[in-house]
C-alpha cells in the first residue's frame, strides 16, 4: 500500500487536497482533526496540567490555549511532547487498518510534518503551496486571525520553498478547486494503475 503524507504551510490548501483524495474513495486521516478530538477527550487532563485554566466544559478551549502559548512560546514544545505521540499512535493505527482492508493508497495530512522531524514511514510526500500574497489573504480571512498571530505561526513553519524542495508531489492550490481535484485524480489513477510497487 502506498502511504502518502500531505503537508504545507498555513492556508495553502491542505484540506482541499485531502478532501479531493477522500472524494475518490481513498482513506484519509487529518492530524488536525485528531488533535481536535484529543482536546475533547484523551489529552484534556494532560494539557490542563501543563496550562492551567485552558479547559472549558470538559474540553480544551483552543482560544485560551492559543493565548497561553502567545504569552509563553516555549510552551509549544511541552504541548507537542504530550499531543504528538497520541496523534502518531492514531496515524499508525489508521495506516495499518487501511492496509489490512486492502487499499492501494492511504493519505495522511500532517501540517507540521517537516517541523516535527518524525519519520512516519511515508512512501511519498505531497506538498501544497500557493503564492505568498494569496496565502496571507486566505489566512487573515480566518476567524480570530491577526497579522501578529499569522507572523508567529509562519515563523514556526518551514519556509514554503524548503517544503517544495523536499516534496515528491506538488500541488499549487492558487488556481481553481476543480484544477486541484483534476491533479489529485491523475495521481490517484497513476498509483492505482501501478499497483503496490513503490
Amino acid at each position: 500500500m502506498w502511504r502518502i503524507g500531505i503537508t504545507g504551510s498555513i492556508a495553502t490548501g491542505k484540506s482541499t487536497v485531502l478532501k479531493a483524495f477522500a472524494d475518490l474513495g481513498v482513506p484519509v486521516f487529518s492530524a488536525d482533526t485528531a488533535v481536535a478530538e484529543l482536546y475533547e477527550g484523551e489529552a484534556v487532563a494532560a494539557v490542563e496540567a501543563l496550562f492551567p485554566g485552558v479547559t472549558h466544559d470538559g474540553r480544551i478551549d483552543r482560544a485560551l490555549l492559543s493565548k497561553k502559548l502567545g504569552e509563553d512560546p516555549a510552551g509549544f514544545k511541552r504541548l507537542e511532547a504530550v499531543v504528538h505521540p497520541l496523534v502518531r499512535a492514531r496515524i499508525a493505527q489508521f495506516l495499518d487498518t487501511a492496509e489490512t482492508q486492502g487499499h492501494a493508497l492511504a493519505v495522511v495530512e500532517v501540517p507540521l510534518l517537516f517541523e516535527s522531524g518524525h519519520d512516519y514511514g511515508f512512501d511519498a510526500i505531497a506538498v501544497t503551496f500557493v503564492d505568498e500574497a494569496i496565502q496571507r489573504e486566505r489566512a487573515l480571512a480566518r476567524s480570530g486571525m491577526s497579522v501578529e498571530k499569522l507572523n508567529t505561526i509562519l515563523a514556526r513553519q518551514t519556509p514554503q520553498a524548503e517544503k517544495k524542495r523536499r516534496a515528491t508531489y506538488l500541488f499549487d492550490t492558487g488556481s481553481s478547486v476543480a484544477q486541484t481535484q483534476k491533479e489529485v485524480a491523475a495521481l490517484v489513477a497513476a498509483i492505482r494503475a501501478k499497483g503496490p510497487e513503490k
